[in-house]
């Protein structure tokens, strides 16, 4: 049986964007997808260094976490492992927690792109639905059918995000 857990209201704020079944699910899942297309290097919960930007203008902490960072095919970091990427990945997805609103993700979404990042996804388990940001303001939604980046080329069938 599955347990529910009560947490107090001065501690709500550090499981805004606590993962979740659905979430995991679908974080595995893509971060599969990804690795078979065999072009990227795929990282789950890597601290992305943003102490160069103004963080007040992006309400945004000494780095960024995304739930998938996408690089260009590389090899382990040997023998000194990096705990602050300082190179931005080309592009990155965060995947909605049930406690979690849209809002504090498209404020992340203006600092990956202040960074230089190509492409910024919100995926959502609840709808099944993918929306992919070109930019702050450009996105384009997909809840059928292959969701396309065409900033790097990808396809990828929405059924195969979602799947069990």
């Amino acid at each position: 049986m599955d347990k529910i857990v009560i947490v107090p209201e001065d501690e709500e704020e550090e499981f805004d964007d606590m993962g979740s079944h659905n979430h995991s699910m679908v974080q595995a899942n893509l971060a599969y997808l990804f690795k078979c297309m065999g072009d990227y290097t795929v990282f789950i919960e890597l601290s992305l260094d943003v102490s160069h930007l103004d963080l007040e203008r992006y309400s945004v902490k000494e780095d960024l976490v995304p739930d998938i960072a996408l690089y260009p095919k590389r090899p382990l970091s040997i023998p000194h492992d990096i705990l602050r990427m300082t190179e931005m990945p080309l592009l990155i997805v965060e995947i909605l927690s049930p406690r979690q609103g849209t809002g504090s993700i498209l404020e992340k979404f203006g600092a990956y792109f202040a960074l230089g990042i190509r492409s910024s996804w919100l995926v959502d388990p609840l709808t099944q639905t993918v929306h992919i940001y070109q930019s702050p303001t450009s996105r384009t939604t997909f809840s059928t059918g292959d969701v396309v980046d065409p900033s790097l080329d990808i396809h990828m069938p929405i059924s195969e995000i979602f799947a069990s």
